[in-house]
């Protein structure tokens, strides 16, 4: 006799992969629309990928873990940033200009989001490439700070911040300093060492997370380079990035081709 698949977990995967696709779509829309609108865009991509992020890892870990990412990334960014812009630590000094919507001791509200929306794929990610929790850490930590290569140039180049800092930074990316990717490592590293301890080890990769950082990383290289007159970050990008992601992408493909190998 059939055993009946479980309704609610088949449900939870449905939101998630529809959550994920909308986050996709509207990150497809930003480089089409006029620049007057690229603002709202770029808020209502944060918001959406948020929520897939963090429905994705409550389908795998319950409400509870979907908790935990949401206080030690969401909270953790939103405690950095906020020393950040106050102090000019870790990151070096910086301001927001006011365009992404509301603010909390000096941050835009979505800029947490955004720490919280890659930190749950950079777990996943560092968890299918690593077993030990000190190379988990150190591999989640750089999947979550190689994102920023892409992420700085582009707010910058769109009046969402700006740097006062005149160090130097990483080639071909001019005006933001070298400062900015060491305080981005170092708070990776808290988040994601909190975060691999918080949260017991997922049985498999997450496939909504899998497509989520490597959706990332295809359309940032092709963004940059394309639509947004950013080669060097494309460039330099692309390769920090392609570390993490290409290996990340052929162990996905290899666990795939094992799997389908097993008779059953």
């Amino acid at each position: 006799m059939a055993l009946a698949m479980p309704v609610a977990p088949v449900r939870g995967t449905v939101v998630v992969w529809a959550l994920v696709s909308a986050a996709i779509l509207v990150q497809i829309a930003y480089p089409l629309m006029p620049e007057a609108a690229r603002t709202t865009v770029t808020v209502a991509s944060v918001v959406v990928f948020f929520v897939a992020a963090v429905a994705d890892a409550a389908r795998v870990h319950g409400a509870a873990g979907a908790g935990v990412l949401i206080v030690v990334a969401g909270g953790g960014g939103l405690l950095a940033e906020a020393v950040g812009v106050a102090t000019g630590w870790p990151f070096g000094h910086y301001a927001y200009t006011g365009t992404l919507g509301p603010e909390l001791f000096g941050v835009p509200v979505v800029v947490p989001l955004a720490w919280a929306m890659m930190a749950w794929p950079a777990l996943v990610v560092a968890r299918t490439l690593a077993v030990r929790g000190v190379a988990v850490v150190a591999l989640g930590a750089v999947a979550l700070t190689a994102w920023d290569v892409f992420l700085d140039p582009q707010m910058v180049a769109a009046g969402h911040w700006t740097w006062f800092d005149s160090l130097p930074g990483l080639p071909l990316i001019p005006g933001i300093p070298w400062t900015n990717y060491l305080g981005w490592l170092m708070v990776s590293v808290v988040i994601m060492a909190t975060l691999n301890r918080m949260l017991r080890r997922e049985g498999a990769p997450s496939a909504p997370a899998a497509a989520l950082y490597l959706w990332v990383y295809f359309s940032s290289v092709l963004g940059h380079a394309v639509f947004f007159g950013l080669p060097g970050s494309a460039l330099i990008g692309g390769v920090l990035m392609g570390a993490v992601a290409v290996p990340f992408a052929v162990a996905l493909s290899r666990r795939r081709r094992d799997f389908a190998a097993v008779p059953g």
